[in-house]
């Protein structure tokens, strides 16, 4: 009941975990996958070790939200095709998240990985509190690095898109017209809070990004206007930590979720949310969850009388 083909990846559930969440090593990979998770995307790698920001440099807001402001620390490509080896001779659905600060660049992390056994590669050209952030923001700029590396890259190429501008269709729009093989929706909100009593911003780098359970109802408005405008398929991401949030994502139109802040509670929550979903489907009759993808858009809203 929960198979889904993802742009010719075929997953057993149709949850991921999110880029950023767990994704360094084997050891922790595994142990998402066996809880449930139908495939894994690495913490973002970039082509040289990389520290990322001093400490505090993650804080609970309220309960499930957090704020973040990392860094894209990693490990580096060349000390990290090791780990992608031993996660692919395990048979483990592996899409590798890649960054750069140039075309080039991205291609060269993004090649090493394909050639290490990455079934799939997700760019981050939206981390709200780094630089690639400025070219998620822009069409042009998107369309151009999507149409170049699709050039260079045999797997699937997904698209991590920035929620911290005005039109996100016309993004994804450039991203789909430079090939881009679906969209992952959303990354954080841009975000900070300060210390009234020392006056100054909490996280070491000042502004950081905004995660969990707040931004869940923006990012299935997100996906819910992605999906009248795009053909390729829509990767929900964000506050998901229920069955109940994956079902919305679908109804809204998205083709898998990502799941990530709310593994602070530990991987049963993936198995949680599986059984939830199989009941859900099982109750209203669905013989897959595909079945229920872009529900929500039969709805008719209320039209507003016009008055004489």
């Amino acid at each position: 009941m929960l198979e889904i083909n993802l742009s010719g990846l075929k997953l057993k559930t149709p949850l991921i975990l999110a880029s950023g969440i767990l994704g360094v090593s084997y050891s922790s990979m595994k142990r998402i996958i066996d809880a449930g998770a139908g495939a894994v995307t690495t913490k973002s790698i970039g082509p040289t070790p990389r520290k990322g920001y001093r400490n505090p440099s993650i804080i609970e807001l309220y309960p499930g939200t957090f704020m973040n402001a990392v860094g894209l620390g990693n490990p580096g490509i060349d000390n990290f095709i090791s780990e992608i080896k031993e996660i692919k001779d395990n048979n483990i659905p592996l899409i590798v998240s890649v960054f750069g600060d140039t075309d080039e660049v991205y291609l060269e992390v993004a090649a090493k990985a394909e050639k290490a056994g990455a079934d799939a590669i997700e760019i981050n050209i939206s981390c709200p509190h780094a630089e690639v952030a400025s070219i998620g923001i822009d069409k042009d700029l998107t369309f151009e690095i999507v149409k170049f590396l699709k050039k260079g890259l045999n797997v699937p190429l997904f698209v991590k898109l920035n929620p911290n501008v005005t039109n996100l269709s016309e993004i994804a729009l450039a991203a789909e017209r430079g090939g881009a093989d679906g969209v992952v929706a959303i990354n954080t909100l841009a975000a900070m809070v300060i210390d009234v009593k020392t006056k100054r911003p909490i996280l070491s780098h000042g502004s950081g990004g905004l995660s969990g359970k707040a931004i869940h109802s923006i990012a299935v408005k997100k996906v819910y206007d992605l999906y009248k405008v795009l053909k390729i398929p829509i990767i929900g991401c964000g506050g998901v930590d229920s069955w109940e949030d994956v079902v919305e994502f679908f109804l809204a139109g998205a083709s898998a979720v990502q799941v990530g802040t709310a593994l602070y509670k530990g991987t049963e929550t993936l198995t949680k949310i599986n059984e939830g979903i199989i009941n859900h489907l099982k109750e209203n009759e669905y013989k897959t969850i595909n079945d229920i993808k872009g529900l929500a858009h039969h709805f008719k809203t209320q039209e507003v009388p016009d008055f004489e």
